[in-house]
C-alpha cells in the first residue's frame, strides 16, 4: 500500500497514476495536525487496513497530475539519521562505529518543494540519496531480531548537508538541521511490498544527469541493527523516521536552479528543486569523479559570497 498527503493535507492511496481520497475512512482518528492523522493511522493500522482497501477497490482516484503531493510525514516527532552508514563500494575495510544524528521536524518539505541554502560559509551544500524506515509501534530497547516489526514501511529520503561551517568540530547540528533538508516523498510504501529493504538500488539525478546510483546492499550497519542501537538510547514512536544513510561516492554541490530527483526502486521518484538567493556555483563534480582525479577535499566554490580567496 502507497499512502500518502496531497492538496490541503487529505489522506490518499496511490492507484496507478492516480490518487484515492481515503480521508473519510480514517476521519475517527483523533488528530489536531496531518502528522497526528498519519501517526494514528500507523499506530492503528491493522483496524484500517481493510476498509482502505475496500476504499481503493470501490472508488476512482484524481490523477496525480491534477493535485499537490505534500510530504507523507509532514512533521515527525522525531528525525534519526544514521552517519557513515556505507561500505562505499568496498573503499572501507570495515564498517565506520555506529553513529547517528538528528534533524528538526522544520527540515521536512515534500515533493515539488524548495530546499532553500542559507547565508551561512559553508564549503559546499551536499544532498544525500537514502531510504528511510518510518516506524510503525513504539520501540524503545529492541533487540535486532524483533526490530523488523516495528517497520512499518518506507520513504524516499534526501539528507541535506551545510558542510564546512566553522567551528571546526561543531558539525552536525549546524550542518544537518536547517529548515528545507529533509525532503521526503512522495509516498510511503508499507514494509510488506518491500521483500529486501537490503537489496534496493537508490538512484539521484540533478538537472537530469545521475549522480549517485547505489544498492542498499552496502549498508554497513543493518536496519535492525540500526532500530537495535537507536532505540536503545531513545524511545521510537510510530510514524518516526530513521534514515540509513547513503554510499558518498556519488555526492555532488546542490546549487540554484537545481531540479533533484531520487528514485529509490519500488518507492517511486521524488523530485525537488533547489534555490539559492546568493546564487553561488561549485564545480558539478562528484566526489567520485574527484577521487578519480586525484584531487582532495570537497568540490571547491566557483563564484558568490564566501568564495574562498586565493
Amino acid at each position: 500500500m502507497k499512502i500518502m498527503f496531497f492538496d490541503d493535507f487529505r489522506l490518499g492511496l496511490l492507484k496507478g497514476d492516480s490518487v484515492v481520497d481515503v480521508t473519510d475512512v480514517v476521519k475517527d482518528i483523533p488528530h489536531r495536525h496531518p502528522q497526528d492523522l498519519i501517526g494514528g493511522l500507523i499506530a492503528r493500522f491493522a483496524d484500517y487496513r481493510e476498509k482502505l482497501t475496500q476504499a481503493v477497490a470501490n472508488n476512482g482516484g484524481t490523477p496525480l497530475a491534477q493535485v499537490k503531493v505534500r510530504p507523507p510525514l509532514p512533521r515527525p516527532a522525531t528525525i534519526d539519521c544514521m552517519a557513515v552508514n556505507y561500505m562505499e563500494d568496498g573503499t572501507r575495510s570495515e564498517p565506520a562505529p555506529i553513529n547517528a544524528f538528528q534533524k528538526a521536524p522544520s527540515a521536512i518539505i515534500g515533493p515539488g518543494d524548495t530546499m532553500e541554502l542559507p547565508d551561512v560559509p559553508a564549503s559546499v551544500f551536499e544532498g544525500e540519496a537514502e531510504i528511510a524506515v518510518v516506524i510503525g509501534k513504539r520501540a524503545k530497547n529492541v533487540k535486532a531480531a524483533d526490530a523488523m516489526s516495528h517497520v512499518f514501511g518506507y520513504v524516499n529520503f534526501i539528507d541535506g548537508s551545510a558542510r564546512g561551517l566553522p567551528p571546526p568540530g561543531n558539525v552536525f547540528f549546524q550542518m544537518k538541521s536547517r529548515d528545507t533538508f529533509a525532503p521526503i516523498g512522495p509516498y510511503i510504501v508499507t514494509a510488506d511490498e518491500i521483500a529486501d529493504p537490503h537489496n534496493l538500488q537508490v538512484k539521484l539525478w540533478v538537472n537530469g544527469t545521475l549522480m549517485q546510483n547505489f544498492n542498499t546492499s552496502d549498508m554497513a550497519h543493518k536496519i535492525p541493527r540500526c532500530i537495535e542501537w537507536v532505540s536503545s538510547i531513545h524511545t521510537l514512536e510510530p510514524g518516526d523516521i530513521l534514515a540509513t544513510g547513503t554510499n558518498h561516492r556519488g555526492l555532488n554541490a546542490f546549487q540554484d536552479g537545481d531540479t533533484v530527483e531520487l528514485e529509490t526502486e519500488g518507492l517511486g521518484r521524488l523530485r525537488i528543486h533547489v534555490r539559492d538567493p546568493l546564487k553561488r556555483t561549485w564545480s558539478r563534480e562528484t566526489r567520485l569523479q574527484r577521487t578519480e582525479k586525484g584531487l582532495e577535499g570537497l568540490t571547491p566554490q566557483l563564484s558568490g559570497k564566501y568564495t574562498p580567496t586565493k
